[in-house]
């Protein structure tokens, strides 16, 4: 059997970073986080956490950090019947969820507001490419995950969310000074465009559907979903942004669309472990119901 009292405090290393964020975490010293931490070491043999700055998991650490998170899932729907034996730590109960930072701009805040407000569970969401999100899931780092991958993860049910649909956006002046001529291969690579990061290729992906055009323009590296909305607003850039967030600045006339006939749809999905637990199943209703106000092609 698993010591979980000292798998909890491994796990709070992990989570909040050091020992004695951990410890404040837990209410107990930063001495005893390290004995705990220290006597599973010794007893599985091997190393659970890296010390630095932050800690880090081991591939070990992690994978029983994730079965911690689970066990505590199911434990807190046997907590009414148990009593205080159920709380083994006196933590609340946080579940972990990766989400990309578009959805988390737009149609994911309705879905945890309504997750909130039926559970008395905390959120810890990892922000990721929507391209990524379901590696912190087979890494065991979340236990759901907004993404862009329809491929099965092990463990997990895969529930098919819509497409969250973009559109390629500039500021008047800026799109009168640098497409007066068109949109064609001679403005594109000129005109400076925005990428949240360097895993971003959407403007590349619309470029090259659209218009048949590999992008070599200047780059600005804009890694907020807000503020890549100001830049294109300021015009520094042109860029896509998802249609509900455009859709009144471009009827206002603070921006235009630079090639309406042409949108892009991102599909999205909703990958969770298969547990039977009742704080996962109300999210995973939650997120469905939120999805079905903004993504295009929901059932």
């Amino acid at each position: 059997m698993l010591d979980y009292p000292s798998l909890a405090a491994v796990a709070a290393v992990v989570r909040e970073g050091t020992f004695e964020r951990a410890a404040a975490a837990l209410g107990i010293t930063p001495s005893a986080v390290s004995q705990r931490v220290r006597g599973l070491e010794e007893r599985l043999g091997a190393v659970l956490i890296v010390r630095g700055q932050p800690c880090e998991a081991t591939e070990l650490g992690r994978t029983l950090c994730a079965h911690l998170d689970r066990v505590r899932l199911l434990e807190h729907d046997l907590a009414p019947m148990l009593g205080g034996i159920g709380a083994r730590t006196g933590e609340r109960l946080t579940l972990p969820v990766a989400v990309n930072a578009d959805s988390l701009a737009t149609w994911f805040p309705s879905a945890a507001a309504a997750f909130g407000r039926m559970a008395d569970v905390s959120l810890d969401l990892a922000l990721d490419d929507e391209a990524h999100t379901a590696e912190r899931l087979r890494s065991g780092e979340v236990l759901a995950a907004v993404t862009a991958e329809h491929a099965p993860v092990q463990g997990c049910r895969t529930i098919p969310l819509g497409a969250l649909r973009y559109a390629a956006c500039a500021s008047p002046d800026f799109a009168g000074l640098h497409f007066a001529g068109g949109i064609n291969a001679e403005t594109l690579g000129r005109a400076p465009y925005l990428r949240f990061d360097r895993r971003d290729l959407l403007q590349a992906r619309w470029a090259r559907e659209g218009h048949a055009v590999e992008l070599v323009g200047p780059v600005h590296w804009v890694p907020s979903t807000h503020g890549f909305l100001d830049m294109t607003l300021l015009g520094l850039g042109w860029g896509l942004h998802p249609w509900v967030m455009v859709e009144d600045h471009i009827a206002a006339g603070r921006l235009v669309e630079l090639a309406p006939a042409h949108r892009v749809d991102v599909a999205l999905y909703w990958t969770a472990a298969r547990l039977h637990a009742g704080s996962l199943r109300g999210l995973t209703e939650a997120v469905r119901a939120a999805a079905r106000t903004v993504l295009v092609g929901c059932g």
